[in-house]
């Protein structure tokens, strides 16, 4: 990956991180813990906080522990970003919707002990986990970095009329 494309890209994820980290500062400062805002009939602000990772997972864990471990995964999905090819838009805006998500969890973490969360989508019989606009970010980059290796997969089959698979 060229520099420039390591700024632009670098610049993505700071931008991403930044959003994550305001929207959560105006949850922190404007929302009592654990106060409970419908918008919708299945979807609600609750302001809760996360002393674990995804869906509370470790939440016994050290927060030191917890913070070392998720800087580890963030410096491997640096990694398999660095190595992705110029043509792989999707999987480059993935990867920085990823770090940018993991970065601003990251910062919770360090900062406050906790990951703040608050979007939660709900019935009367069903509830999904509390999460933050960080986590949408992970999870939608995950999805593109899922999507680019499908279409790359595609475009190095056979197509329909019998042509030849392209080298890489």
């Amino acid at each position: 990956m060229s520099m420039r494309s390591i700024g632009f890209y670098g610049l993505l994820i700071a931008l991403f991180a930044l959003a994550d980290q305001v929207v959560k500062e105006l949850v922190e400062t404007m929302m009592p813990l654990h106060e409970r805002i419908d918008l919708l009939p299945f979807l609600s602000l609750l302001h809760s906080r996360n002393t674990g990772i995804a869906f509370s997972m470790f939440s016994g864990m050290s927060g030191i522990g917890l913070s070392i471990v998720m800087a580890g995964v963030i410096l491997f999905i640096g990694y398999l970003a660095l190595r992705t090819g110029a043509s792989q838009t999707w999987a480059r805006l993935g990867f920085a919707l990823i770090l940018g998500g993991a970065v601003g969890n990251l910062i919770d973490r360090l900062t406050l002990g906790f990951v703040t969360d608050y979007i939660y989508f709900h019935t009367p019989v069903w509830s999904f986990a509390i999460f933050n606009l960080a986590d949408v970010f992970i999870t939608v980059g995950a999805g593109l970095v899922i999507l680019e290796e499908f279409l790359d997969w595609r475009r190095g089959r056979p197509g329909r009329s019998g042509g030849e698979a392209r080298p890489d």
